[in-house]
């Protein structure tokens, strides 16, 4: 039987809760000021990141969060990309997955079009 849930997106900074389940880092670089035993992560995988351009290219203002969702969907096809996706489904099917970012506001960034992305049936 799979559970599949919708994995919630949420601060790393945050304190984890109990009903985190899983906790997936989903940013290329360690958060700033964070301890790495006190941001209890299960899982890092760096192959879901956007690449460097593509975070350079939304931060400097210069497409819409539209435009880069749809990019980045794009480079998540990539093989390796597609296994660590694949690996984070295998996990957001066996219960509770949180996906876990710095960026100040979560809801416009690549955190939460995995999120949508792992939420689809």
């Amino acid at each position: 039987m799979t559970v599949r849930t919708h994995p919630r997106v949420r601060r790393v900074y945050d304190p984890p809760e109990p009903d985190d389940g899983t906790r997936v880092l989903v940013d290329r670089l360690w958060p700033r000021g964070v301890k790495k035993d006190a941001a209890h992560v299960d899982e890092w995988p760096k192959d879901l990141t956007p690449s460097t351009e593509l975070r350079r290219w939304y931060h400097a203002g210069q497409g819409s969060f539209a435009e880069f969702a749809e990019r980045y969907r794009a480079e998540l096809a990539a093989p390796a990309a597609a296994e660590a996706l694949g690996r984070v489904r295998e996990l957001a099917g066996q219960g509770p997955v949180t996906l876990l970012t710095a960026a100040k506001d979560p809801a416009r960034g690549h955190a939460a079009v995995l999120a949508r992305l792992l939420g689809a049936r």
